[in-house]
């Protein structure tokens, strides 16, 4: 949970509102008498917004509204882009290229070092196809 600016140091009634909220949570059964106790003296004793947050780090609403709602900071995973598929074709023909180069080298010698120009050549149409359809 990121709190917004959790060096600013806290009011007497940002702590009243915590204490507020932990006994709602005693209320609704979340917290139980020790725990609250606990907390409430890690209230009464935060000097800072982060001192705060450690408190309500593991309880939904209600929170004090200098610590914001929940679930403000949500991470939404992003969107991976789809690649074309002359950029799949282009991903698989040049591996697949450099593998033939490979097995032409040592099978069939005559050829020498030039099958390694296969590769290349596969790899100089694939770049071209895929920024042509681009």
């Amino acid at each position: 949970m990121a709190v917004d600016r959790p060096n600013f140091r806290l009011s007497d009634a940002e702590r009243t509102q915590a204490l507020d909220a932990l006994a709602e949570h005693v209320r609704t059964g979340r917290l139980d008498l020790p725990e609250y106790d606990e907390r409430s003296a890690s209230v009464t004793s935060a000097k800072t917004r982060g001192d705060l947050a450690a408190v309500f780090a593991d309880l939904p609403d209600p929170r004090p509204e200098v610590l914001g709602p929940a679930g403000t900071v949500e991470r939404v995973p992003a969107a991976v882009p789809v690649p074309s598929l002359g950029r799949r074709l282009a991903a698989v023909a040049v591996p697949a290229a450099t593998v033939l180069a490979v097995v032409l080298f040592f099978t069939l010698g005559r050829f020498g070092i030039f099958v390694f120009v296969l590769p290349i050549v596969v790899a100089l149409l694939a770049g071209s196809l895929a920024r042509q359809r681009h």
